[in-house]
């Protein structure tokens, strides 16, 4: 028998925070066996899950495309016919697992175990990474026991101010201890300031473009560095397009400039930068926070709800961040923000102090607490070694 089954998926910032919660649980003497992931056959839950050590059941079909056009209307009737046999997949997960608590991660995969589970009074606890919740979450929340929210006062039913789970390696960085190692290893001068940068996996065209332009006119400083994570999408076209042609580290008379693909040191990129320029996903947000490192946050214009902006506002409320509108980000506007946290020592410090005041490092832990509390009204959850 399963005793959690977690469900949802589609991007890493949903099926992260699950894989947290799973493993603080495993922490506490649960075996793998007693998690139980329910994703979407089209997600990196197919990777992460199985990476992860967690048995991982797929769904077939995928979610519902809100802008209706020819496309798109095509599109959603194949969904409607997936979702149908999403349905009936869920339905016989839920019968045979009997999972004593469901956790929703929110995306498509997770209504249907979730509507499953509250036909059959099984527990529902609800895992919001976003400060405006998504619609499946808005959905299952009004079934829900209780909802674990990332940013004090989400639109849930029932929630309690969790925080967002941030692996243990990034908990791990010390910016203070741990800078001069991290640029090392990452090729980076230790008597710079570090500008990171970096829009996702796919990246963020208009953060690269920005990027580009702003090189070009940092071409003779000597205190500036930028690790530019271009992203795969535009990584061919953009490298191409080297303001210093082509020499990725620089002259050593001007400013240092690297471009790479894709970062796989994070940790050593949180440890070496003074200032990040990157999104406002659920993820990036909750580990600048937990890092403590000022950011120059450009929300995803778009977004559902528009979270990524709600994302931002908690850092920048708090004194922790600067919000740059999608459209307003250009060369000019990036030279005008840098440089003013570059000259300014003692604001980047206390942007540190303020990222670190509304993180919530044990977030994983007290997301935990709400799954076994909840477990506890369905039957207690009880380790199966000690």
């Amino acid at each position: 028998m399963t005793r959690f089954l977690i469900t949802g998926g589609g991007t890493a910032g949903h099926v992260l925070p699950g894989i947290a919660i799973a493993d603080e649980l495993a922490s506490r003497g649960f075996a793998a066996d007693d998690m139980h992931f329910v994703g979407s056959a089209r997600g990196v839950e197919t990777r992460l899950v199985p990476e992860a050590g967690y048995p991982l059941t797929v769904l077939p079909g995928r979610g519902i495309a809100r802008k209706l056009t020819k496309a798109t209307i095509k599109a959603n009737a194949g969904a409607v016919a997936g979702l149908i046999r999403a349905v009936g997949t869920a339905f016989g997960l839920v019968r045979s697992e009997r999972p004593e608590v469901v956790v929703s991660l929110g995306g498509y995969a997770s209504v249907p175990c979730a509507l499953w589970a509250a036909i059959f009074r099984v527990p529902i606890v609800v895992a919001e990474q976003n400060a405006v919740p998504g619609l499946a979450n808005k959905l299952i929340g009004k079934f829900a026991k209780v909802c674990g929210v990332s940013f004090d006062g989400t639109d849930l039913p029932n929630p309690v101010w969790t925080g967002n789970p941030v692996r243990e390696e990034i908990l791990a960085v010390d910016r203070a201890a741990g800078r001069d190692a991290a640029r090392q290893r990452l090729g980076l001068p230790l008597d710079r300031v570090v500008l990171a940068v970096f829009g996702g996996s796919l990246g963020a065209l208009r953060i690269n473009n920005a990027v580009l332009e702003a090189v070009e006119a940092w071409s003779d400083r000597t205190d500036l560095a930028i690790r530019h994570v271009i992203g795969a999408r535009d990584f061919a076209e953009l490298s191409a397009r080297n303001p210093l042609d082509g020499d990725s580290l620089g002259s050593g008379a001007g400013v240092v400039y690297q471009q790479i693909e894709y970062e796989n040191d994070m940790p050593s990129l949180y440890a070496a930068a003074d200032v990040l320029l990157c999104r406002s996903g659920a993820t990036s947000v909750a580990e600048i926070a937990a890092v403590g490192i000022p950011a120059v946050l450009v929300p995803l214009p778009g977004a559902p709800g528009d979270h990524q902006t709600a994302n931002a506002m908690a850092l920048v409320n708090a004194g922790a961040a600067v919000r740059v509108v999608d459209h307003e980000l250009d060369g000019a506007r990036l030279v005008a923000e840098v440089e003013a946290l570059v000259a300014a020592s003692e604001q980047r410090s206390a942007m540190a102090l303020a990222g670190r005041s509304v993180a919530r490092p044990d977030a994983a832990s007290r997301l935990a607490d709400l799954v076994l509390d909840a477990a506890s009204t369905s039957g207690p959850a009880a380790p199966t070694s000690p």
